[in-house]
């Protein structure tokens, strides 16, 4: 297969705009009130109650938080038949020293950057033949 025909099967990425924080509470926290639109993802685990939301609605009960990231989606949906596309993204940002952050949904993989990284991911993403639209 050559260069361009790899390439051309790599999902497309969206950036979304809004800042988004990563917020720990307390594992046996009630959930906190939630935002009616935009972007959440709440999980729990015996350890922790983990909320990723805009900056904005950050809850003040939250333990731990961690501003300044920024997200970008692969364009959806994904086959659950497709493998690697996480480990060849993230490879490619490790390679170019970039933390990420990641959600998968039904639907799709979200990958959350720091905000001050986005244009080095928009870059070494692009230089292994990721699009954005």
């Amino acid at each position: 297969m050559s260069d361009e025909t790899a390439r051309a099967k790599l999902p497309r990425l969206r950036w979304h705009a809004e800042p988004l924080a990563v917020v720990r509470l307390p594992p046996a926290a009630a959930v906190p009130a939630l935002p009616a639109s935009g972007f959440f993802s709440l999980t729990r685990t015996a350890d922790e109650l983990s909320l990723v939301l805009e900056e904005a609605h950050v809850p003040p009960e939250a333990e731990a938080v961690e501003p300044g990231w920024h997200r970008f989606a692969l364009v959806g949906p994904l086959d659950f038949s497709l493998v690697g596309v996480l480990s060849h993204l993230s490879g490619a940002l490790a390679e170019a020293g970039i933390n990420l952050f990641v959600i998968s949904t039904y639907d799709t993989d979200i990958v959350l950057v720091r905000s001050v990284d986005r244009q080095r991911t928009t870059a070494a993403l692009e230089a292994v033949g990721y699009r954005f639209v």
